[in-house]
């Protein structure tokens, strides 16, 4: 008879520890699968809002008193996809796409949006350093790491008061010092300060932990911070937080400084979107986002000849292949995938230039070899000016590589 196994103490413990991690781990797996599925049909409702609403901003005078209802309306979208951008980064289901950037400009930069974050009884104040703060960074994800923090400190003065974001070089000794762990270096810091109601011990222990909320129910999601927590590690930096009740709190993200250089880009030779005057084939089946698309690219100058699948696509570029001059395709449509569309019509016309477009986020339509790596690409939701904007990218492209 083999002699039974005799559990230590802290064998259980370690033991229950591991089985803990493996159910946070399930569920950080349920969170991504269920964000990236959602993520596709938001998108798409997002993009007809956001898309409608822009070209109503863009017709109206600037003294129309209808004016900033049309703005709340876009301000609530934009945090609606935020939602989306949070989510996607909290499970991993975002990939960083890190280069050089400049943290000073950054936050300059999204200044004006995150004073549309917090409420008008808020004083937002943006003090940054002299010094070269350049960091390998994907900007979107930082952006959207400064968006939750601010969105939180709003959060914590329900009556308002002061929020001030500080940039500041940290030598390698002194961080070291400080802190006493982290590794050799020197470190951006961005420090996000408050004087709301301030965190408890209790509080400030769990504030990272994910779906972990004091709000209200319907008020909060308890991604904001865990999602901030998360960004921060995959850019192998740091963050700490102080804070007492009634006095405040402040957030200190340190980020490694890099040496690389930020690549200048070139001021690229592209006509004015108003004077486009190419042919565009269009291939989308959200009926909504198809007649949006449409009404915008008419509207600065293109001729659209627009498909609802993928089948529609390859059949009215063959009847038309001399006439059109890019591609705009859905990466995910009925009958032919826009990736199959692309291979059809390769064949006919080597030269073809495209534009994929998805409301799945890109490091999934890589995963899943859903789109080969290289092609160009915009996710869902587009603004109508950021649509412009790579489409003439891609065509002043195709011209220049002839």
């Amino acid at each position: 008879m083999k002699k039974g196994i005799t559990f230590k103490p802290k064998d259980i413990i370690k033991r229950n520890q591991l089985e803990q991690q493996v159910h946070h781990a399930q569920k950080l797996e349920t969170i991504g699968t269920l964000a990236s599925s959602v993520a596709h049909d938001f998108n798409n409702a997002l993009t007809a809002i956001m898309g409608y609403g822009q070209l109503l901003q863009m017709k109206m005078e600037a003294d129309n008193p209808y004016r900033h209802n049309i703005e709340q309306i876009l301000v609530s979208a934009e945090r609606a996809a935020n939602l989306t951008q949070s989510l996607l980064a909290f499970s991993r289901k975002q990939v960083s796409n890190s280069k050089p950037v400049n943290l000073n400009e950054l936050i300059k930069r999204i200044e004006k949006f995150l004073s549309r974050v917090i409420t008008e009884n808020i004083e937002l104040k943006a003090t940054v350093t002299a010094a070269d703060l350049t960091v390998m960074a994907d900007s979107s994800q930082i952006e959207q790491l400064l968006i939750n923090l601010c969105t939180n400190a709003r959060d914590a003065m329900p009556a308002g008061g002061c929020l001030n974001i500080e940039t500041d070089i940290i030598i390698d000794a002194e961080f070291l010092k400080a802190h006493g762990y982290g590794k050799g270096g020197n470190y951006a810091l961005i420090s996000v300060t408050d004087n709301g109601m301030g965190m408890d011990e209790e509080t400030k222990k769990n504030i990272f932990t994910p779906f972990f909320t004091t709000k209200k129910d319907g008020k909060g999601t308890g991604l904001g911070l865990s999602t901030v927590y998360r960004i921060i590690k995959q850019h192998n930096g740091y963050i700490n937080v102080y804070s007492e009740l009634g006095k405040g709190t402040t957030f200190k993200i340190y980020l490694p400084l890099t040496t690389s250089k930020i690549e200048e880009g070139k001021p690229a030779e592209l006509i004015d979107p108003k004077d486009g005057t190419e042919t565009i084939l269009l291939a989308e089946d959200d009926i909504d986002v198809r007649e949006l698309t449409r009404v915008v690219l008419e509207e600065f100058g293109y001729t659209v000849i627009a498909a609802v699948n993928g089948e529609d696509a390859i059949n009215k570029f063959k009847d038309n292949k001399d006439k059109i001059h890019i591609l705009l395709l859905d990466i995910v449509m009925p009958k032919k995938s826009g990736k199959e569309v692309y291979k059809e019509i390769k064949k006919i016309e080597p030269a073809a230039r495209v534009l994929f477009i998805s409301g799945y986020p890109s490091n999934v339509i890589h995963e899943k070899e859903i789109l080969d790596e290289g092609l160009d690409f915009i996710s869902k939701p587009v603004p109508p000016q950021e649509l412009l904007k790579k489409l003439r990218e891609v065509l002043a492209k195709g011209i220049n590589n002839g």
